[in-house]
């Protein structure tokens, strides 16, 4: 399959601190990546990167355009939706408003609310919260909001970052489950970063292992699950 999405030699730095140093990853069309690694080794930062709100160098080129010098907006046009760590949802809006908010780029408006009722199938609850306020809802009910809201741009590359974090464990795989359903279904290509090494494998095709902003392991889920290091320090076993 060809490429969706090719990093080579990507630098990142917040201000005069560099955290990313020379980062090399892809991402085939219609695949799972995940980044892996401890809290410091890079993962937020490489997501950013990717989204330009981070002073990055090097090469960054998704669906054959370069992304490093580009807009935030622009790279959200191009087809990319981050959802970020702590959900990001807009919590004095109502749930519709967060959906109706994350189609903002988009031209086609006949198509709005079919996307709006995908969204309710994949997760009832939403549905049934669809006017209450944002930030009442759960946890995992904010999470499952963030992901619907990214969807509704169309992405042909979903970013999430920590989909896992904080919620409870049938939460998680309730929502692991449909991620996997929207890659298979809608075809939507991944890059999911997670601290927890063993859902973000299982999910995945492919994994990369960072470590102070350097990749030091990369291969597919099986092999990298298969790796004795990733699996002493990672995996607890």
């Amino acid at each position: 399959m060809p490429a969706l999405l090719e990093v080579r030699g990507l630098n990142a730095a917040y201000g005069s601190i560099r955290v990313l140093h020379g980062v090399d990853f892809s991402l085939e069309a219609g695949r799972i990546t995940a980044i892996l690694g401890a809290n410091g080794a890079g993962k937020t930062s490489s997501l950013r990167a990717l989204c330009q709100t981070l002073k990055t160098s090097g090469s960054i080129v998704f669906d054959g355009h370069q992304l490093v010098g580009r807009a935030t907006e622009d790279v959200v046009r191009m087809g990319v939706a981050h959802v970020p760590d702590g959900r990001g949802t807009f919590t004095a809006l109502s749930v519709e408003e967060n959906l109706r908010l994350g189609a903002y780029v988009r031209a086609d408006r006949a198509g709005l609310a079919l996307d709006m009722e995908k969204a309710f199938s994949r997760f009832p609850i939403l549905k049934q919260r669809c006017h209450q306020q944002a930030g009442t809802l759960s946890g995992g009910e904010q999470q499952m909001l963030a992901i619907s809201r990214a969807l509704m741009l169309r992405p042909k590359l979903l970013l999430l970052d920590e989909p896992s974090f904080g919620l409870a464990p049938l939460v998680v795989a309730e929502i692991f489950s449909i991620m996997r359903r929207i890659n298979q279904e809608d075809g939507v290509s991944m890059l999911v970063v997670e601290q927890n090494a063993s859902l973000a494998l299982d999910l995945a095709d492919h994994a990369y292992l960072l470590e102070t902003g350097r990749v030091v392991l990369s291969g597919t889920s099986a092999e990298i699950q298969q790796d004795e290091s990733v699996r002493r320090a990672y995996l607890g076993y």
